[in-house]
């Protein structure tokens, strides 16, 4: 059975526990990383699973299950829907785009999330979040029946992006990467090796102050899990804690003309006129998060036995 866990502050003390229903049971020891737990709280949450819970959540402070230092790995445009949206063939697309997000960027799942005042179009994505459980140092060929042993829990990460610097500057890991930009959790979900087939029919919803923006299933995945991980292995090192961000549907703020119409206004437009028009076109989309917005997160299926909590913010300038 799939088991949450939570990391939590109390005063000046952080806790890791496991979640019975509207109450928590404390893990025994401490566990100053994600790393750590992984490497030696499964006999410690196990036990928890098994006692009462006794601290409320009234009395915490929630806190972002993955810390620093971990690398925060991303997938690009990885639902059919958000690739159609873009102009693009998801039928078409043979390999993944892979970028990173700082880990400073990790944030609470409840709280703020503070935009740059040179920032104006901040957007959201919501994103399935996989925990790396074992360190990847070669190529490795991954299957869904072996994806429990790469994968310890999965959790809610919200990509928060800002597209006035990622388009015109081209900068990725820039415009995703201000202090804050990536919530996550509340819980970090550990699923049985059964439960795994969960991954496949996942429902992802986000709202924006009340209205849903964003909602799509896991089944629409262009690269599942575990073709991901065995594409990831091929190039990059992976240690315990890492993160892979599956990518986000379709509904972003954003919108920017089908390729076709890019690459004649490239070859027509002078750059600096090019991106003048682009940030006038985008701050016309209401979308885009302002002051005060609460943006509203969840991912569970749709049979409630894996439930990743709901994960609220709010935008402050």
């Amino acid at each position: 059975m799939a088991t949450n866990l939570v990391r939590y502050r109390i005063g000046k003390h952080q806790h890791w526990g496991v979640v019975h229903d509207d109450a928590i049971a404390p893990l025994d020891d401490v566990y100053p990383t994600t790393a750590a737990l992984i490497e030696h709280g499964e006999k410690d949450w196990r036990a928890a699973c098994n006692r009462a819970a006794n601290v409320s959540f009234q009395d915490i402070e929630i806190l972002s299950p993955v810390t620093a230092p971990a690398r925060l790995i991303c997938q690009g445009a990885n639902y059919r829907q958000h690739m159609l949206e873009s102009g693009l063939n998801p039928d078409a697309k043979t390999f993944n785009m892979f970028f990173e997000k700082s880990d400073c960027s990790l944030n609470a799942p409840f709280g703020n999330v503070r935009r740059p005042e040179h920032v104006r179009l901040l957007d959201y994505e919501i994103e399935l979040a996989l925990v790396f459980k074992k360190p990847i140092t070669e190529s490795i060929t991954v299957s869904h029946e072996t994806l429990h042993d790469y994968v310890f829990g999965i959790t809610i990460a919200n990509d928060i992006s800002a597209r006035d610097i990622q388009i015109p500057e081209s900068q990725f890991f820039k415009g995703k990467s201000y202090r804050g930009f990536c919530p996550v959790g509340p819980y970090l979900t550990i699923l049985d090796a059964a439960e795994f087939r969960y991954l496949d029919q996942l429902d992802l919803t986000l709202s924006v102050n009340g209205v849903t923006r964003q909602q799509d299933n896991t089944s629409n995945l262009v690269f599942k899990p575990a073709e991901t991980i065995s594409e990831l292995s091929t190039f990059s090192d992976i240690t315990p804690g890492d993160v892979l961000l599956t990518g986000t549907p379709a509904g972003c703020a954003l919108r920017i003309p089908p390729p076709l119409m890019r690459k004649f206004m490239q070859l027509v437009l002078p750059e600096k006129k090019l991106w003048a028009m682009f940030r006038k076109s985008q701050a016309k989309r209401g979308q885009y998060l302002k002051h005060y917005d609460i943006v509203t997160a969840h991912i569970r299926s749709a049979d409630g036995i894996i439930n990743l909590g709901e994960q609220q913010i709010q935008i402050v300038t």
